[in-house]
């Protein structure tokens, strides 16, 4: 039987994913990995766009 995942637990794993795909293939272009966590974890537009945003918070948080 399938179970039914949080919304915000699904961008927590999509993001996951992708800090983890980064480590394996740092040169992979971000909207790649965007798109790959999108139809992984089934995120909508909106989803995406809301993962992009941490992406870019991350990112701004490493180099300060």
């Amino acid at each position: 039987m399938a179970t039914v995942m949080q919304h915000e637990e699904l961008v927590r794993r999509a993001l996951a994913y992708i800090v983890e795909r980064r480590r394996e293939c740092p040169g992979m272009d971000t909207a790649e990995l965007l798109d790959s966590a999108g139809a992984r974890f089934n995120l909508s537009p909106l989803d995406q766009e809301a993962l992009a945003r941490l992406l870019e918070q991350r990112t701004d948080e490493a180099c300060a």
